[in-house]
């Protein structure tokens, strides 16, 4: 079954249909379907508004979950997404970009999503809705491992909230790739740092792929916290403050490349975020 609601509600009862699953931009399952039918009930909500567009809502900004990369990579936001913006533009090609949507790429939870490391470094939180009623979580408790969430059946995601960063805050993106478009990472790091009269105020990193799931990296945000910012501060973190991480052996990489790929990555994710450069593909 196809179906293309008209409006919010609708889409929600139809989700309460059984087998029935959201579909936006569709990058994500046509490309797993191969070349088999898609089997199941697709409710399409890639043109419903209440899922578009980035608003500001008191001390909180609302980007809607059908927002596509392209939205995103044009956006005009606070230096604070900058991270965000880079993994946007670096995320397949033009026309993914154009389908993609942010919610699918949370949804669907790889451990290479990049959508995910620049978002909780903003300590993202998710609005998921359904004929039950609303509610919310913080994006590092929804994805809970390689291709799982919380998401509970009849529900859907309808944005992403990220509360208004410190003006002085600012992100960058780091991604490691076999070449520079249309490729899986292998590593990518995101990086926030918000620095007062010389020092970290605040930092936050986390890395992704090199997980079941994209994570914070507390022992790194914690070395950085009060260190006086100049250059050199990546030299600061060692391979033990990433021993959250981890990695796994596959096609793209061993275990410890990325480890070492990972460490380099984030003591250089934290020059560019400090010296106000703009992150992007290694």
């Amino acid at each position: 079954m196809y179906a293309r609601p008209a409006d919010f509600s609708e889409a929600l009862r139809l989700l309460t249909e059984p087998d029935a699953r959201v579909l936006a931009g569709g990058t994500d399952i046509f490309p797993a379907a191969g070349e088999r039918l898609l089997g199941g009930r697709h409710v399409d909500v890639a043109a419903l508004e209440a899922l578009r567009g980035i608003s500001v809502e008191g001390d909180w900004i609302r980007i809607g979950a059908a927002v596509t990369w392209s939205d995103l990579a044009k956006a005009e936001l606070s230096p604070a997404f900058d991270a965000l913006c880079a993994a946007a533009r670096e995320i397949g090609g033009v026309q993914i970009q154009n389908r993609g949507t942010l919610g699918g790429n949370l949804c669907n939870a790889s451990p290479a999503a990049d959508g995910v490391p620049p978002l909780l470094v903003l300590d993202a939180e998710v609005e998921l809705v359904s004929t039950r009623g609303r509610r919310r979580a913080h994006l590092g408790e929804f994805i809970t491992g390689n291709r799982r969430t919380t998401l509970r059946v009849g529900e859907m995601m309808t944005a992403v909230l990220v509360r208004q960063p410190a003006p002085t805050a600012r992100s960058t993106f780091l991604k490691l790739g076999a070449r520079r478009y249309l490729v899986i990472s292998i590593v990518m790091v995101a990086v926030l740092l918000d620095v007062i009269d010389g020092h970290v105020r605040n930092a936050r990193v986390a890395a992704g792929a090199c997980s079941a799931a994209a994570k914070r990296l507390p022992d790194v945000e914690r070395r950085l916290i009060g260190a006086a910012a100049h250059t050199g501060l990546g030299d600061l973190i060692e391979g033990e403050h990433l021993a959250a991480l981890s990695p796994i052996d596959d096609l793209r990489g061993t275990a410890d490349y990325r480890r070492d790929a990972a460490l380099t990555l984030v003591r250089r994710a934290i020059e560019l975020c400090l010296n106000a450069e703009a992150g992007g593909v290694v």
